[in-house]
């Protein structure tokens, strides 16, 4: 029989931050039965006994989500599936409903099932791999690449790229042999992303993410030079200007009433968004170099302030509206290149967040791709 990992949790206290020596409850409330909670213990064995400390919430899903091992990487959602497919057990009996009442003592054995493929293929995609351990990886993406498969696109994606370059590396995410995406950057956006390989790097990542101590810096070509003397800007609601002459955007965004593909400004819906901007360089006034930075991270973000701001970026069909670049000013050759630029100009720079397994500050940075530097040149005449 595959031995059995006992872990008894005070859900009062940060489980694993200290152990007591054998096996009697340490001064932070936690006490291991049987062998210490170890990262390779759980790769051997299928179990985890969970015993419902002192002051647990009364609910079965929201005690054992309080009470697992940080160690464990059992996100809210994994358990809630565990819990409706039967891998929670009370007396060798299942336990399916999430509501169940719990008490100070009760015991519940997890099944921890080996992680399944997923019926995403994978796909010999050339992917440029800016750095990788056994826990995550960060990808240099180019223009034209979708993150995920998604009904119009069921192939081609990085996932499928990611499932062919990394195979048996991925431990698992949430059960299954997948990459873990915490955050996306649209399809003919470039530039750097990070994506977990294990479940406890999805943990840690998406807790990162949520919390905006990701630091996630873009560049982008928009009309215009956005200026804190542009009385315009300064009486657009939502706009302000920081110390420097950084731009500060602070709206809610929500999908388009009319158009669901789109993103749109709102004020008593959707989700809070705050952008910052500065530029970096000024082309003749009708067109700049600016580096934005997210406080959130939400759909097409960047791409829906900027447009907001009057400075829409340089080849965003959808967002950049019908402001083109003068040709008396930079010549009919460099006007052109730039009104037909297949693609909004936004590059995700340069990333940077703390390793989720080790604790490591990481940061990565991306030079920017051929076509994006070749307009650079031609606006700069």
């Amino acid at each position: 029989m595959t031995p059995t990992i006992m872990v008894i949790i005070n859900t009062i206290t940060k489980p694993f931050k200290k152990r007591s020596e054998g096996g009697s409850p340490g001064s932070n409330g936690v006490s291991v039965m049987a062998s210490p909670f170890q990262d390779d213990d759980l790769a051997a064995d299928d179990r985890l006994v969970i015993v419902i400390g002192e002051d647990a919430p009364p609910r079965l899903d929201k005690a054992l989500a309080a009470a697992v091992p940080e160690q464990a990487a059992l996100s809210r959602s994994r358990l809630m599936k565990m819990i409706c497919e039967g891998d929670v057990l009370s007396g060798g009996v299942a336990v399916t409903d999430p509501k169940t009442k719990v008490k100070e003592g009760d015991s519940f054995t997890l099944l921890l099932a080996p992680p399944v493929d997923v019926a995403t293929l994978p796909e010999d995609i050339p992917l440029t791999v800016v750095w990788e351990d056994g826990d995550l990886i960060v990808i240099d993406k180019p223009a034209g690449m979708v993150v995920h498969p998604a009904p119009g696109t069921p192939s081609g994606t990085l996932v499928n790229a990611l499932l062919a370059h990394c195979g048996d590396t991925l431990s698992g995410i949430g059960g299954e042999r997948r990459p873990g995406i915490v955050h996306r950057i649209d399809k003919d956006t470039t530039g750097l992303l990070v994506v977990a390989k294990s479940d406890r790097a999805h943990h840690g990542l998406a807790a990162q993410f949520e919390a905006h101590t990701v630091n996630r810096h873009y560049l982008a070509l928009v009309h215009g030079v956005p200026s804190a003397y542009d009385p315009r800007l300064r009486g657009l609601r939502g706009v302000s200007f920081e110390a420097g002459n950084i731009l500060k955007i602070a709206t809610h965004l929500a999908r388009h009433k009319t158009d669901r593909q789109r993103q749109t400004v709102v004020w008593d819906q959707g989700r809070h968004a705050v952008t910052r901007a500065r530029v970096v360089e000024d082309f003749a006034g009708a067109a700049s170099l600016v580096e934005c930075w997210l406080e959130t991270g939400r759909t097409h973000q960047i791409r829906v302030h900027m447009a907001y701001a009057g400075h829409g970026l340089i080849g965003d069909q959808t967002y950049g509206g019908k402001r083109k670049l003068p040709p008396k000013l930079f010549g009919e050759a460099t006007a052109e290149l730039g009104n037909s630029f297949p693609r909004q100009a936004l590059h995700a720079a340069s990333l940077g967040f703390e390793h989720p397994v080790t604790g490591e500050q990481l940061e990565f940075q991306s030079p920017l791709p051929a076509d994006f530097t070749g307009l650079i040149t031609a606006l700069r005449g």
